[in-house]
């Protein structure tokens, strides 16, 4: 896959067919749009394009609220590649573009990266003040001479399928009901950092960790997790909480790794949320802490290993 960096393709025939869009977790409804470009490419002996912008535009439209992502480039990288998109195309959202007419972003987009076909959702809207719309982009097809497709809106259980709708089941703890939506699990990758060893104390060591880039934290909670370490995939146990019973104070991340005993400090392991089980609970006393975390050992040691996608 040729990735393009804030770098135009100029080709001398136009033939590329692109999907536009923010794609954040790059869920099914987003997948039927590449898809569906990946059709028409492999139809009319073309390529498959992927354009989105590097930083969502909402952090630049309304820098003052924070909007916590469901992936990083390097994961659009990984999944798109996984796809077999031919290429993508990432830009940097700044004051300029979003000051944008829309036709002129239209003008741009097919000329400088050759564009032979357009393929958007349903309610996708673009250029400035989001003024730009499906209506624009069909009034724009003959002028600057491109195909359109307006994909249908991907349903899941009786209500459209939308990133903001994931982000929402991951804050409300819903994470099973997430990676049916995402098409694979939401995943999370930091640093394993040094912390208070209470976990070692009483039989359960756990990984500390500290995000190495900034996502969506589940709710507060104890989760079955898999864990990615050098390749290999372990059964977790994932506590995201401040340690009521110790009296914590900061919100940590901290994971019981099943069979495993090595040194991996600094090191830096992805986690998978499979599913919750249970509330952040504060104990009499570490006796029913330890006696709380052997049930859920037993249940993460009757769970199987998930295969990641």
């Amino acid at each position: 896959m040729l990735v393009l960096d804030n770098v135009n393709l100029l080709e001398p025939k136009r033939n590329n067919y692109v999907a536009l869009g923010s794609f954040d977790g790059l869920h099914i409804g987003h997948l039927s749009l590449i898809n569906k470009v990946k059709d028409l490419a492999r139809e009319n002996e073309g390529k498959s394009m992927v354009f989105t912008f590097k930083n969502h535009p909402r952090t630049v439209i309304m820098a003052e609220n924070n909007l916590d992502l469901l992936m990083t480039n390097k994961e659009k990288i990984d999944v798109l590649l996984k796809e077999n998109v031919d290429i993508l195309a990432l830009k940097t959202f700044d004051k300029e573009v979003m000051k944008m007419d829309p036709e002129e972003f239209i003008r741009w987009l097919c000329n400088d990266y050759s564009i032979r076909g357009i393929v958007v959702g349903f309610n996708f809207r673009f250029g400035y003040k989001n003024l730009g719309d499906i209506e624009l982009l069909k009034k724009l097809k003959e002028k600057y001479s491109y195909e359109l497709c307006v994909m249908e809106p991907c349903i899941y259980e009786d209500d459209v399928v939308s990133s903001t709708r994931i982000r929402k089941e991951i804050v409300n703890g819903d994470i099973s009901i997430a990676n049916e939506m995402l098409s694979r699990h939401y995943s999370i990758t930091g640093n394993v950092v040094h912390g208070k060893k209470l976990g070692r104390q009483i039989g359960f060591p756990t990984a500390n960790i500290s995000l190495t880039t900034p996502k969506l934290i589940p709710k507060v909670g104890v989760y079955y997790t898999n864990i990615e370490i050098n390749g290999k995939i372990y059964k977790g146990i994932t506590s995201i909480g401040n340690n009521p019973t110790v009296n914590g104070k900061e919100l940590t991340i901290e994971t019981y790794i099943l069979n495993f005993n090595e040194y991996i400090y600094d090191e830096e392991i992805k986690i998978y949320f499979i599913d919750r089980i249970r509330d952040e609970m504060k104990f009499n006393g570490l006796d029913e802490l330890v006696c709380q975390l052997k049930k859920d050992k037993r249940y993460a040691e009757n769970r199987e290993i998930i295969r990641q996608k």
